[in-house]
């Protein structure tokens, strides 16, 4: 591993112009590929303290040997010339965004003689025509099913068909007549085509056309009394309603777009993009990438803020994707004029099914693009985008309207997917199983962790200041231990003090550690509806007490949060239970009296384990911090009356209802109260009504 000082280029060395960078190492493969404004600036980011890089850029630097650079003349040509080396090159640190999974396509094999539709998963190959993605494998089968009613073509395989050749006789789909039966000779191979042209038309986007001639054909039938021909005529039509319905209309006819949409924490970011076409949904796919180099964020995501790597992403996807796209469609339509060629009797049929009314070039990237956030170069993008399509692309953030409530609709599946990618890895025991082992070798454990505890502090400018403390046992949620505490120190100074939070919640934690120890709890499952303090609150009023103590024990921050729970840890007496600090900006773990950090590998079940604890943590600490605040802001117009405290309001609220009502009610309601006097009534009364006294 190379030591970043021994490759790093002379002061002044590097020009401030815009271009292109490679990493090489040892061996002189790329490893890793990127694009600056100003080179100089970016290339010496990569040469500062390296405690300050992201763990996935840290990595890169130590694993690169040298580096070089290209210059261009314009940033447009940046662009180009980096997604061409990604693409020649495929440099292991760089986001690439591969499907997480294989998505299900309908096929015709339209390079055979007698071609056939079937189900497909895989890459593409030569002579096949792909419908898709589809979201499921059964919305693949069904369409097929409802659509050879129409389009009666083959679908067997080619040993069944040449069995049935050989045997003169059709098989039961041309018995029940969703087969043309061309294996018999029933239809000739140019009339097997002309259903295959249909059929192909018709997934294509004209369904207008296939609609009215079978709406036609049925009223036609009805007339000359062929009642038969017309209920089968009448079925037929409600199958191709049917499929078309699976396609919900969500813009209006004629809208062309892709909907992208992020999802993203410290580690890793989830992309989901919708293809509308013709205002239906036609296709959906997605992609879990790891974050690298200058797509990782420099820092923690505030709560309801945006990531700040979003448009540095979402620049990097949209080269990347469309780049693809287009590069396959190119091929496709190379292999069409190929097939065109070879195609007998075109003359005579007059249309050129295979061809479309633009390249598949052109339909591969929309008029209009919808985004989440705007890439970080928004004009070099569109004019790349641009040039790829052949014509303008919109490339635009929906602000209001079914467009915008569509991006909401894809970034909510973008959220989704990466909660759905983090909760995969411990959903199995064997995943459960390399986290904590993991974790144990990471710390230096005797044993794995199977208990562990986690800590994390929530509040807004030092008010309302709350904890949480969630277990995990075996690497799964155990809720019925849940704990969650009203900071009293901090709150009663007025100010946000995280490290004196965390010695409180740590303290009052392992107050009773020796009893604990020694107490078995009543199991009483907690669902995250109920939050009575008795409870779910530690030293509450009941017996309830943890039954053992944790083999970890988790603070939310670093060395100074540590440094904290130790000390209450040596005041205690506490020598059983292992103490650990999960910094958030890098995914650090700090170790009590350690100068610096451990970190995981990126790919580390463990970290991954991690992750969920602290985010468990932190979800059940803002949830309450939200009902405290709520609480508090409640009962706000009752605060600054005289003799009237905490508890006092709370009778108030709790007899009248709400507020609003105690704002009703006369003197005498009011002393008629649990511990009010005529004085005191009066005091409440006089707050609520300054307009009659006068005030």
């Amino acid at each position: 591993m190379a030591d970043p000082t021994t490759y790093r280029p002379a002061p002044g060395a590097i020009p401030t112009d815009p271009g292109v960078y490679k990493f090489r190492d040892e061996h002189r493969r790329v490893i890793y590929v990127g694009k600056a404004k100003n080179l100089r600036s970016r290339l010496n980011s990569y040469f500062q303290d390296v405690t300050a890089l992201h763990p996935r850029t840290r990595q890169m630097v130590f694993t690169a040997a040298s580096v070089e650079w290209t210059v261009v003349a314009s940033e447009v040509e940046a662009l180009q010339l980096e997604y061409t080396w990604i693409k020649r090159f495929d440099p292991r640190f760089n986001v690439k965004y591969r499907d997480d999974k294989t998505y299900p396509m309908l096929a015709v094999s339209t390079g055979e003689t007698i071609p056939r539709a079937f189900f497909y998963r895989g890459p593409r190959r030569k002579g096949v025509r792909y419908f898709g993605p589809y979201s499921h494998a059964w919305a693949v089968r069904e369409t097929l099913d409802l659509l050879i009613r129409v389009f009666p073509m083959r679908t067997c395989s080619k040993g069944v068909y040449h069995r049935h050749e050989r045997l003169g006789r059709p098989c039961l789909l041309g018995y029940i007549d969703k087969c043309a039966a061309p294996c018999v000779g029933r239809v000739s191979a140019d009339e097997h085509r002309e259903i295959v042209d249909g059929f192909t038309s018709f997934l294509a986007g004209n369904t207008n056309k296939v609609v009215r001639e079978l709406t036609g054909e049925m009223e036609q039938a009805a007339e000359n009394l062929e009642f038969e021909r017309a209920a089968r005529l009448r079925d037929d039509l409600g199958a191709i309603n049917k499929v078309m319905e699976q396609q919900a209309v969500v813009l209006g006819d004629g809208t062309d777009a892709d909907v992208i949409a992020f999802a993203t924490d410290e580690l890793e970011a989830a992309v989901q993009i919708f293809h509308v076409r013709g205002g239906r949904i036609r296709g959906q796919r997605g992609w879990v990438v790891e974050k690298a180099g200058d797509q990782a964020a420099s820092g923690p995501v505030a709560d309801g803020q945006p990531d700040p790597a979003l448009p540095a992403l979402m620049q990097n996807f949209l080269v990347q994707f469309y780049g693809d796209a287009v590069e396959r469609a190119q091929l496709e339509d190379a292999e069409d004029a190929e097939l065109n060629a070879r195609v007998e009797h075109i003359e005579r049929r007059g249309v050129d099914q295979l061809s479309h009314t633009e390249p598949r070039a052109v339909q591969a990237v929309p008029r209009e693009i919808l985004v989440q956030v705007l890439p970080e170069e928004a004009g070099q993008v569109r004019e790349v985008l641009g040039e790829l399509r052949g014509a303008q692309v919109d490339l635009r953030v929906p602000q209001r309207g079914d467009k915008r409530a569509l991006a909401e609709t894809v970034e909510r599946n973008a959220k989704d997917a990466l909660r759905q990618h983090k909760l995969k890895r411990v959903g199995d025991l064997t995943a459960r199983s390399a986290a904590l082992q993991d974790i144990q070798e990471a710390l230096g454990l005797d044993e794995a962790p199977l208990r562990i505890e986690c800590t994390d502090i929530s509040h807004i400018q030092g008010t309302d200041v709350v904890a949480s403390l969630v277990v995990f046992e075996d690497g799964l949620p155990r809720k019925s231990d849940y704990r969650r505490y009203r900071i009293r120190e901090a709150a009663g100074e007025g100010r946000s003090d995280d490290v004196g939070s965390i010695a409180e919640v740590t303290r009052r934690r392992f107050l009773r550690h020796n009893q604990d120890k020694r107490a078995v709890p009543e199991a009483e499952e907690f669902d995250g509806s109920t939050f009575a303090d008795e409870q779910v609150e530690e030293m509450s009023t009941d017996n309830r007490r943890f039954a053992y103590p944790p083999n970890l024990y988790i603070v939310d921050g670093g060395a100074p949060q540590v440094a904290a729970a130790q000390k209450v840890f040596d005041e205690l007496g506490v020598v059983d239970v292992h103490l650990v600090g999960l910094a958030k900006r890098l995914e650090e773990l700090w170790l009590p009296g350690e100068e610096d950090p451990v970190i995981l590998p990126r790919n580390s079940q463990g970290l991954y384990l991690l992750q969920q604890i602290r985010d468990e943590a932190h979800r059940f600490a803002i949830t309450y911090h939200r009902q405290q605040r709520s609480k508090r802001m409640r009962v706000s117009e009752l605060d600054g009356i005289p003799g009237l405290g905490a508890t006092r309001r709370t009778e108030l609220v709790k007899h009248f209802g709400s507020v609003k009502k105690l704002k009703e009610a006369t003197v005498e309601e009011i002393t008629a109260v649990k511990g009010f006097g005529p004085k005191l009534a009066q005091s409440v009364f006089d707050g609520l009504h300054p307009e009659k006294t006068g005030e």
